[in-house]
């Protein structure tokens, strides 16, 4: 957003004007709802062609939805139907000062200035205020200071106080020390009290109150600014924008369906569509995606956000979600300035080609993407070792959890950790590797019965002829996780495997024979398998 648009600003009417209609206008203006205000603007013109006043807040109107070109030529119109409307020179200043012509913009204010020199001329105060904004919405060559003295003019001239004044010394504040916002919630706080409903001084509280980080407050004046107005625009615009900072989608989504509701424009739809797809929402974004593209708007945010989409939405079969994802990439790829493609885009063509069962490319893409950035590296090299995963490939597994890991297990999921250990069991045997890593996924999960049940049987395997009871205290310690839930369904087959591994050593250990722990255990695999022979044999052994 150019920094012009930044500060909404207000649209004063003076009291000679009888145009309920133009503050139709310009209440549209500052809703955000730009084309029906130019409407509403191109008939006041046409039904009134010398009011001035009507060219200059329909150029406020362009400006604020970033068309300042047409902006000017709206000004020019105004200054040569109505000359002596001097509102119109301080529009046309504020184009040329925004383009850097400030020699050419300084004599349009000396001549609005002259136009209302008499102190009592009913537009002095107006011309004051617009005069001052042109110092802070400038995107170069403020002069705050200055803006601020124009302002504290009109201040002293106005009787009634008007709001205004305060809203836009409040915003020359705030820009002038964004480091310190009290001093311009001092000013709206005034603007409040001339008028505590004012949804344009709660919104400015809002955001400097978010920009200190005091989110709670920020969050209560976005819904106290809705409470107000429940038809402010800018409201829903805001807290929508603030949600989506804390990836809040569900409540950022709300908001810019409110907004929509009230500004139903591309743009919003634009952001919706991106709320939803941040929130996670991605077949509902590419519904909304649809609605962007179908009228005529697009870019490679849009393209990148399809293909992102489809690798999640579960609404298409896989062939045709990977054909759709694939074909808005190779868009994205035709028209995104090289320093915007990153690692991640060639990350989702990977995911997409998996989708429609091409490994092998798949693989290449992702290593692609592995290379172009160490710092997402780790995260691909797991989406890598689940293709090896599913393919079987349990040493291209270990090869590429070894290349995460770096040989340090904690820098893995615990998940990935378990897939780690399992592909050293199954593939190439290392049992001792694989004992390894069930030991860390113990240590980090000790309630984790599997981890117990897997050590049991790498050492098991590590010593078939039980010469020195490798397994037993990993079994015995899953018996003692397990506690009293022993003969829960989830648990029958791993404590089964345990206790007849327990119930072994207290037969076969010379060192530690102990009948009545043997038949303890052989008991626990008779109850939970009635049909277990071993178990048969050994208790009518030993009635």
């Amino acid at each position: 957003m150019k920094s012009y648009k930044i500060l909404v600003l207000s649209l004063f009417v003076s009291g000679t004007l009888s145009a309920q209609t133009l503050e139709d206008a310009i209440k549209k203006t500052e809703n955000e709802r730009f084309d029906l205000a130019s409407g509403l603007y191109k008939k006041l013109i046409t039904n009134d062609a010398t009011n001035g006043d009507n060219y200059f807040y329909y150029g406020e109107s362009l400006l604020k939805d970033e068309k300042l070109d047409s902006a000017k030529i709206i000004w020019e119109q105004g200054i040569q139907k109505a000359p002596e409307n001097a509102l119109n020179y301080v529009g046309l200043a504020k184009y040329l000062w925004f383009t850097k012509d400030t020699v050419n913009a300084n004599l349009n204010i000396d001549k609005a200035m002259g136009i209302t020199k008499r102190k009592y001329h009913p537009k002095k105060t107006e011309v004051l205020r617009q005069t001052a904004t042109i110092f802070i919405e400038t995107p170069e060559n403020k002069k705050l200071d200055y803006a601020i003295s124009l302002v504290d003019k009109a201040i002293k001239l106005d009787e009634p106080k008007n709001i205004n004044n305060y809203i836009i010394k409040g915003d020359a504040l705030d820009t002038k020390t964004p480091e310190n916002g009290g001093p311009a919630i001092n000013t709206y706080n005034i603007a409040l009290d001339i008028n505590p409903n004012s949804t344009r001084a709660i919104l400015r509280k809002a955001y400097l109150y978010q920009r200190a980080k005091n989110y709670k407050l920020a969050n209560e004046m976005y819904k106290l600014a809705q409470s107000k107005d429940p038809n402010f625009a800018p409201a829903y615009r805001k807290n929508a924008e603030f949600y989506m900072m804390f990836n809040k989608a569900d409540a950022a989504i709300e908001n810019w369906l409110k907004y929509i509701n009230l500004n139903n424009t591309i743009e919003a739809h634009y952001s919706y569509a991106t709320a939803l797809f941040q929130g996670a929402k991605y077949c509902e974004a590419i519904k909304e995606l649809d609605y962007l593209t179908q009228n005529k708007f697009d870019n490679f945010y849009i393209q990148r956000m399809y293909a992102y989409s489809f690798v999640d939405c579960d609404d298409f079969e896989a062939k045709i979600a990977a054909e759709k994802g694939l074909s808005h990439l190779a868009n994205f790829f035709e028209i995104a300035p090289k320093d915007k493609i990153y690692a991640s885009d060639y990350r989702c063509k990977a995911m997409l080609l998996q989708k429609d069962k091409k490994d092998s490319l798949a693989i290449i893409e992702l290593e692609k993407a592995i290379a172009m950035d160490e710092k997402t590296a780790p995260d691909f090299l797991g989406d890598l070792a689940n293709i090896y995963l599913s393919q079987k490939n349990y040493g291209k597994v270990t090869e590429t959890y070894t290349r995460k890991s770096n040989g340090d297990f904690n820098t893995l999921s615990v998940a990935e950790v378990y897939n780690y250990a399992k592909a050293y069991y199954f593939g190439d045997k290392n049992f001792k590797m694989a004992d390894s890593c069930f030991a860390n996924l113990a240590e980090r999960s000790p309630s984790y019965i599997p981890a117990y049940l897997w050590r049991g049987r790498c050492n098991f395997n590590l010593d078939t002829e039980k010469d020195l009871w490798l397994a037993y205290p990993h079994y015995s310690k899953l018996m003692e996780v397990v506690g009293e839930k022993y003969n829960a369904p989830i648990n029958k087959s791993s404590v089964i495997e345990a206790s007849k591994y327990l119930g072994d050593y207290y037969v076969n250990n010379a060192d530690f024979k102990d009948l009545e722990m043997a038949k303890k255990y052989w008991t626990i695999v008779f109850e939970l398998d009635p049909e277990d022979n071993q178990a048969k044999i050994f208790l009518e052994a030993n009635q």
